[in-house]
């Protein structure tokens, strides 16, 4: 069997999870020390419970019983518990057997017995399907394939809970039992289930925090003044429908209500009868411990704390921070914060302020969430600014500053508004990303149905805030920007433009392509506006200068017009005070908003297209554009699909005036079928998500985003016309392709030799290169074959390795300094015989060095072609991603290479190639032939599958491939493996720790 020091303690098998009600528990390994815990679960387990477990009754465990529960070899035998404020509420274990269901005495039995056991009080709760999850990973783990469980007909709940898990099983009934088994392989089906249940999970637990029916404010001050009594003001001043504590330890016992609140006032939480939902913690650093411990007690489902002194301080305040956490999830309690500035829910059937925000944000449908409390307060502070009061162009669904983010982090918002039918728009700033691969993931499926911007702080390497605990990053921010919009997501790099954005999203369709009408009564101004479309790839048409005196009905005529154009998308519109005499002068405190009416009465008649206002010296004109319209302004529904124009080929040509858009412009692709809107949204089929959530089709008065600067209005109008282009793909994202000729077992058992035998003394999660042989013999198991290299250390070795490659060859250097740089001169090609090779050798090493320095190999030529590059790597900020760009310095200096997250599709690589400025190379550039861009694609391909089949794979870098006219050759190859970290995102679900 397996050797005594793997029956260590496996503590990477521990981990905090959320259950279906939105409370945590903590999974863990069963020990010796379970001992009480395990008599204490058990006396708490029904009788019924027990009779399915143990198919008999079974009152109490014998001391044999107890000790074989509780001592484990964590091979053959496993234990695992769910526990809740350190007490058991369910177990799992599982053994090892046979064929013929005996225990194994063969380390190559790969099946085992499963069987639960889980406290009627927490049934119910997702707990056995939580423990399934992580007992089969630990299976797998242990070399176990397949589990075998026996269950009583009438145990219908445990038998849903393996029949539902998605993973491929067989059901039998014999002897009054039925025995399902099933492979531990995770499936497409057990991976959307694992999936779906996390995200219901998460959404349900953040839904508590910002929905509590009862508010406990800890660490209200007696005085006015003080975070505790700041937040109990906020609290109130909001219109909180719940019900309302303020605690203070040093409150006099006399006091029962705080005045001049009015609200009741208590020395302790135990002292209030009626159960709390969440509780706001203000109180120092050293005294949040027994807070925590007392809202453990009462049943508290939330904590946000406030209170500051933790990871921000140093290294003491991290480790209280860990503290805080460990112990808030011991009693299954999620935490905001530490450190936090709050959380803010405009529901009207909550009302919530629990921050320290000065005021209430107007009710809306835009979702934020900041880890910065001063971010949050500019976010705030600059959407109540454009379009203050319910129902406004900037009001707010919901609101969560979460400071350290120990545990709730944009993740948990992500799945919550994913599903919430009350935001539109998601918008995140974010200075960290604790988990970079489910961010991905999640974003991806949020962006297929809902708009996510997302801003990022402390974008470059030392500058992450010192509360937060974040993987090292090792590509550049550019590249983290690209694979973001791969996902989906709307990058911006500031807080305006983060308001921009949402505030067009939110209150706008989504156009159906590039083309953009600009019109105003300004030439200069929409000279700006058509200058910005040029800059930001969008295609806009002449602009309409109106007369300086232009009338608002002159406007709505325009605007009219352009919306009903086949050959618009979108339209831009200018003003500025108009001139004039007579009837065409409208007093300066009205002009604004008849002007206002006049866009809103053209943009309603065409919902279908998005409109944008560009002002200047025109307050009344935004404010009264942003706020919503009388009700008899309203627009009447007009059906629930209206069907767009039908649309040309070409915009209309562009003014005398204004040069015409670069042949090279970017274009996003042309939009097909109906344009998606954000009123009634379904969401599209995409690559490892389920289908979205029904949406309920919204319909409210129009309200047009208004921006004091063309640039600003253009810039958000184009990350709505590349998402709209995104969404549109998203609904055919392509396929991972499957090769006949890729052999991933054999790879696998290749992979696992070469560690034993490279990694023996190799700290954990560090890399190490495969020799070449080794390398070239991996990538050929996935159909990657590299052309054969023969060193050279003298030039008689060299000959002889020329006569057997055959003339004409490569002579090339491979030391480190001098590898993949033909300018430096370690590289000579097209050497046709014995003569040249022996003089080129001479002249290789008398300029550049010694054999012995420059390791010089010998190698076939290949047919002329294009030199390029193909890497993947593991990067913790990123996740696993697939590189691709040009050989050669040029290319690397101006970061002109395409990046995409692996598993990449057809589609996805077919993008890649053709993204990198320099592609046109690839595609006969000036009268040079095409080069086989198919079987670059497939190289691509066949490399993403390499290292998402195989995570030890942690490199590959290809340098370089020769794409000629009619295939390729790859000269030149490096691997390098690690063994994988103990949990990855693909594991069981878990929330992380920082």
């Amino acid at each position: 069997m397996q050797t005594p020091p793997e029956h260590a303690y496996p503590t990477h098998w521990e981990a905090d999870v959320v259950l279906r009600d939105g409370g945590t528990a903590r999974i863990r390994p069963i020990t010796p020390d379970d001992a009480k815990r395990l008599v204490s679960f058990y006396e708490q387990v029904s009788d019924e419970s027990k009779y399915y477990r143990f198919f008999a009754p079974y009152p109490r465990l014998s001391d044999r019983d107890v000790h074989r529960f509780t001592h484990h070899d964590y091979i053959d035998r496993v234990g695992l518990a769910a526990t809740v404020g350190g007490e058991f509420i369910a177990t799992v274990r599982y053994d090892r057997i046979n064929d013929q269901g005996l225990p194994a005495k063969d380390p190559d039995d790969d099946q085992a017995e499963v069987a639960f056991l889980v406290q009627d009080a927490h049934q119910g709760r997702g707990v056995a399907s939580a423990l399934l999850e992580h007992i089969a990973a630990v299976a797998r783990e242990r070399g176990i394939r397949r589990f075998a469980a026996e269950v009583l007909p009438a145990n219908s709940k445990m038998i849903k809970v393996f029949t539902d898990a998605g993973y491929t099983h067989k059901r039998t009934f014999e002897d009054g039992v039925v025995r399902l088994e099933f492979d531990l392989e995770p499936t497409e089906q057990s991976m959307a289930v694992m999936r779906g249940r996390e995200q219901r999970a998460e959404a349900r637990s953040v839904q508590r925090l910002l929905a509590p029916g009862s508010v406990a404010v800890i660490g209200t001050g007696r005085a006015p003044g003080g975070v505790g009594r700041t937040a109990l003001r906020s609290l109130l001043d909001s219109g909180f429908t719940g019900r309302v504590h303020a605690v203070n330890h040093a409150f006099p016992e006399d006091l029962w209500r705080l005045d001049p609140e009015d609200v009741p006032a208590v020395r302790a939480l135990r002292e209030i009868t009626d159960p709390v939902d969440l509780a706001v913690i203000a109180v120092p650093a050293d005294s949040v411990p027994e807070v925590i411990r007392d809202c453990g007690e009462h049943g508290v489902q939330g904590v946000l704390v406030l209170s500051s002194g933790y990871a921000e301080a140093g290294p003491d305040g991290r480790e209280r921070q860990r503290a805080l956490l460990r112990q808030a999830r011991s009693y299954g309690m999620r935490l905001i914060g530490p450190n936090a500035f709050g959380l803010i829910n405009t529901a009207p059937d909550v009302r919530l302020n629990a921050s320290l925000a000065p005021r209430m944000p107007g009710a809306g449908h835009i979702g934020l969430f900041t880890q910065s409390g001063a971010i949050g307060i500019a976010l705030l502070s600059g959407l109540h600014a454009r379009g203050p009061g319910d129902g406004g162009i900037a009001g707010v669904s919901a609101f969560v500053s979460a400071g350290n983010r120990a545990d709730v982090s944009g993740n948990d918002l992500l799945q919550y508004w994913y599903e919430d039918p009350d935001t539109d728009v998601v918008i995140l700033y974010l200075e960290s990303i604790g988990n970079p691969r489910k961010f991905a993931r999640l974003a991806r499926r949020t962006a297929a149905v809902k708009p996510v911007v997302v801003a990022k702080g402390a974008r470059h390497n030392g500058t992450a805030p010192p509360g937060h605990a974040v993987p090292t990053v090792r590509v550049p921010d550019s590249t983290v920007a690209a694979l973001m919009r791969q996902a989906g997501v709307i990058r911006v790099d500031t807080v305006t433009e983060l308001i921009d954005a949402g505030l067009l999203l939110a209150s706008q369709p989504l156009p159906a392509g590039p083309r953009i009408a600009i019109l105003g009564n300004s030439e200069s101004l929409a000279l700006l506006a058509y200058d910005a479309c040029l800059t930001e790839g969008l295609r806009p048409q002449r602009p309409r200068v109106l007369a300086s005196a232009a009338t608002p009905d002159d406007f709505r005529a325009a605007l009219a017009e352009a919306l009903s154009a086949d050959g618009c998308d979108a339209v831009v519109v200018t003003a500025i005070p108009w001139v004039g005499e007579g009837a065409a002068v409208s007093p300066a405190g009205s002009e604004g908003a008849a002007l206002a009416d006049a866009l809103r009465t053209a943009a309603t008649a065409h919902p279908q297209k998005p409109v944008t206002v560009v002002h200047l010296a025109m307050d009344d004109l935004a404010e009264t554009l942003a706020a919503p319209p009388q009700p008899a302004e309203s627009p009447a529904p007009a059906g629930d699909d209206p069907e767009p124009a039908a649309r040309p080929a070409d915009p209309a040509p562009a003014p005398p005036s204004v040069p015409p858009a670069p042949a090279h412009a970017p274009r996003p692709p042309a939009p097909t079928g109906p344009p998606p809107t954000l009123t009634a949204r379904q969401a599209p089929p995409t690559r490892d998500t389920e289908a979205g959530p029904p949406r309920r089709p919204r319909r409210e008065p129009l309200r047009i985003p208004a921006y004091p600067a063309a640039e600003r209005a253009v810039r958000s109008l184009a990350e709505a016309v590349r998402y709209a282009a995104w969404r549109r793909e998203a609904a055919d994202p392509g396929r991972v392709p499957e090769y006949d000729d890729i052999q991933e077992a054999q790879a696998g058992a290749d992979i696992e030799r070469l560690l034993d035998r490279l990694t023996p003394d190799v700290p954990s999660g560090r890399s190490v290169p495969v020799p070449p042989q080794d390398a070239e013999a991996l990538l050929a198991r996935y159909g990657i074959h590299t052309l054969p290299v023969l060193p050279a250390p003298d030039p008689d070795t060299a000959v002889r390795a020329a006569a057997r490659l055959g003339y004409p060859v490569a002579l090339k250097t491979t030391a480190p300094q001098l590898r993949h740089r033909p300018d430096l001169g370690g590289v000579r090609l097209d050497i046709a015989g014995e003569a040249e090779l022996r003089r080129t050798y001479a002249e290789l090493t008398d300029f550049l060095g010694s054999p012995e320095e420059l390791r010089p190999v010998v190698q076939s030529m290949v047919p002329r072609g294009v030199d390029t590059v193909v890497r993947a790597a593991i990067d913790p900020a990123a996740g696993a991603v697939l590189s691709f760009g040009l050989a050669g310095a040029p290319s690397q200096l101006l970061g002109d290479i395409a990046h995409r997250l692996i598993p990449a599709t057809d589609r996805e690589v077919a993008e890649q190639i053709r993204s990198i400025r320099a592609a046109p190379l690839l595609f006969g550039w000036r009268g040079s032939q095409p080069v086989d861009t198919a079987a670059l694609a497939e190289l691509l391909l066949r490399v993403s599958r390499l290292v998402d089949d195989h995570p030890e794979v942690v490199g590959v870098d290809l340098e370089p491939v020769v794409v000629a006219a009619h295939g390729l050759s790859v000269l030149g190859a490096t691997v390098r493996l690690a063994r994988p970290p103990a949990t990855t995102d693909l594991g069981p679900r878990r929330l992380p720790v920082y």
